[in-house]
């Protein structure tokens, strides 16, 4: 390809992005002006890929974390030729309904790997995807063999999970993942120098990445960079020097070009500029056929691999191909339903970070593509599970991921192993640290994924450490992210069948909250059903007509079964809810939810958190015993008195509730 053919073929990206955000009057043309030569030395010239089919699972992975540039990705998309992306789809830009919203959707528009926008995001879930590869790698051999690329913007090197993403990647030395930086210097509030004078390479380097800086509009110094970075030993930061807006007379090189139209005489400068001469949405046939031909040429590489899967010993493609087709083994039901059978005979009383320990051990071996991992709290969280390697820098034959004290990372990157396909993976950390996985789990929910998160020490129940780690408002944010599931087992059971739940949940993110302190068993006799996948379900029926309904999640299910032995004493029929996660309880139809949450005129809900979200149950008229404000330093016990979450607390909530009856 001479010079001119990639101007040609680069302009072709900045003439879609233009026309596109003029008719939208909506959009961001100046990253995908300034990064189209970047862009089409990638695609064209390095990238496998095959447009015909994104789902290939041995391709390369490109994503573009400054997502507001998404024009780039679509006019990328369209031109190499994947179906979906038609030229109508490109004019529809921003529109309801097309496949080109705003920023990228996984799962709304094929060949888009990761959604992003939120800055950083991209990046850090790319850490993911990255280490999919070698963990798939080190278990299937060179049937996975494919690289990660990072198109990332200066706002996502200033966010700050990108510093633990960055470290992540460096430790564990991903050197198939490379980020190409636009180095382009501005900002939307102008210069980048107004508010940042990072040294991104000394930084990355500092990290264990190999950084060089090359020019971003210099194919041919692009390409030398990407071909280095296929034979580094670490990760790669390419700093790649471009003009946000390139070609735009007026606007190229300032903030101006980063976030609006150019409007119709600018727009006009830039293609005159560039020698485009076509018209709005028009492709010249030449052009057109040689990006065709980059998206036709994985073809060829995809029938390679095909072979050689097809070469793979039997039993490991039949597991490659069920892993990546998201089948669960069949023996997890087996030992499920075994398990069970074993706690319903146990009379132990033990913390639910306690009983997931316990229920991983035997749900690894059943199911080999789980993997666990913990934020540097492995003895608290308990997701280790003995018989299974952690993985180190350079070896990746593990199901266990030490992933630092960087919580926001891992959650980030634990969605990137669940895009990658052939891992249900998991991390852990304490419940109160969940707002700084916030931003990754919403994402999570967002794309429709199955990542797991396992936080523990889930309420003032932590006791001692304090109000700065014991989370009161926590589950009712978490249970405002619309798609998460938020699961908070009674005990050695429902956390079992938690466990159980999200691991058959593929379409939607999960978070366990367990407890620190130990818990007696609510369930005591075994029932086949996953009861704690209905959401809420009915565990102790009360004597007579019910009079009072109590509904409880987690730990305060002990507490509301204490009560309801106080009012029965008293002659007041009561029957206890247990509400294992308020998500699937929204699933079940009308019918069944009104037969949960019952007739009895006094409804009465106990948990150590506050009370947003428990009109579920409770409509306007119940009563809620709980958390109005934050926690204190004391021997738990000593705290559920001091804030009134007991038995007789719940008792007294539903006698004041029966006066008015």
């Amino acid at each position: 390809m001479n010079e001119v053919s990639h101007a040609s073929l680069a302009n072709a990206i900045r003439a879609l992005a233009m026309d596109a955000v003029e008719k939208a009057q909506s959009g961001h043309p100046g990253l995908p002006m300034g990064a189209a030569d970047i862009a089409t030395v990638l695609f064209t010239r390095v990238l496998k890929f095959n447009a015909a089919d994104p789902h290939w699972p041995d391709r390369d992975r490109f994503v573009l974390s400054a997502g507001h540039g998404s024009m780039l990705l679509y006019a990328l998309l369209h031109l190499t030729g994947e179906n979906s992306m038609t030229i109508e789809e490109v004019r529809n830009f921003r529109q309801y309904g097309s496949k080109t919203p705003g920023h990228p959707e996984y799962g709304h528009t094929p060949g888009v790997e990761v959604t992003t926008g939120p800055l950083g995001q991209g990046l850090a879930t790319s850490v993911g995807l990255a280490l999919a590869e070698r963990m798939l790698a080190a278990e299937f051999g060179d049937v996975v063999d494919h690289r990660t690329y990072v198109l990332a913007s200066d706002g996502d090197l200033m966010e700050g999970v990108s510093q633990e993403a960055i470290a992540i990647a460096g430790h564990l030395k991903l050197n198939r993942l490379t980020v190409l930086w636009d180095d382009n210097g501005i900002s939307i509030d102008g210069p980048l120098s107004v508010s940042d004078s990072v040294d991104q390479l000394k930084r990355f380097e500092a990290c264990g990445w190999n950084a060089s800086r090359v020019d971003g509009h210099d194919p041919q110094a692009i390409l030398a960079a990407l071909e280095a970075a296929q034979n580094s030993d670490k990760p790669t930061l390419i700093a790649c020097r471009t003009v946000i807006g390139f070609g735009a007379p007026k606007r190229a090189g300032t903030a101006k070009a980063h976030g609006e139209p150019l409007g119709a005489e600018e727009m006009a400068g830039a293609k005159a500029a560039l020698g485009w001469k076509a018209e709005p949405f028009e492709i010249p046939a030449d052009i057109l056929a040689v990006w065709r031909e980059a998206g036709a040429r994985g073809a060829k590489a995809q029938a390679q691999w095909e072979a050689k899967l097809a070469s793979l010993e039997p039993a490991k493609r039949t597991e490659f191909l069920r892993r990546q087709q998201g089948r669960l083994p069949a023996a997890l039901r087996e030992v499920v339903a075994a398990e069970k059978q074993r706690l319903a005979a146990s009379d132990v009383s033990i913390a639910t970070r306690k009983s997931s320990e316990a229920a991983l051990k035997i749900l690894a071996p059943a199911v080999p593509e789980l993997l666990t991992g913990s934020a540097d709290l492995t003895g608290s969280n308990n997701t280790k599970v003995e018989a299974t390697p952690a993985i180190s820098p350079g070896n990746y034959a593990g199901r266990y991921i030490h992933w630092g004290i960087r919580e926001h990372g891992m959650a980030a990157a634990v969605n990137g192993v669940a895009l990658h396909g052939g891992y249900i993976p998991s991390g852990s950390t304490f419940l109160a640290f969940a707002d700084y996985c916030r931003p990754a789990l919403r994402l999570a929910a967002l794309m429709g994924i199955g990542s797991i998160e396992v936080m523990t020490h889930d309420s003032i129940g932590l006791g001692e450490d304090g109000p700065t780690h014991q989370p009161v408002e926590h589950l009712a944010s978490l249970r405002a992210i619309p798609g998460l599931l938020v699961f908070r087992p009674a005990d050695a059971t429902e956390a079992l069948e938690c466990w159980q739940a999200a691991l058959e949940e593929r379409k939607a993110p999960s978070v366990l909250a367990l407890t620190r302190q130990n818990l007696p068993p609510a369930r005591k006799s075994y029932v086949e059903e996953n009861l704690s996948a209905r959401g809420a379900y009915e565990l102790s029926p009360a004597s007579g007509p019910a009079k009072v309904s109590l509904f409880a999640s987690g730990s305060e299910v002990e507490i509301a079964l204490a009560a309801q032995d106080i009012l029965e004493a008293e002659g007041t029929p009561t029957r206890v809810v247990s509400v294992p996660c308020f998500e699937l309880f929204l699933r079940q139809d009308d019918a069944a939810r009104r037969t949960v949450i019952g007739q009895a005129p006094v409804r009465v809900a106990v948990e150590a958190g506050i009370a947003m979200g428990w009109d579920l149950f409770l409509g306007r008229e119940g009563a809620f015993v709980g958390m109005t404000g934050f926690g204190a330093s004391a021997p738990y016990k000593k705290l559920y008195e001091h804030f009134g979450i007991n038995a007789g607390a719940v008792a007294q909530a539903a006698r004041n509730g029966l006066k008015g009856v």
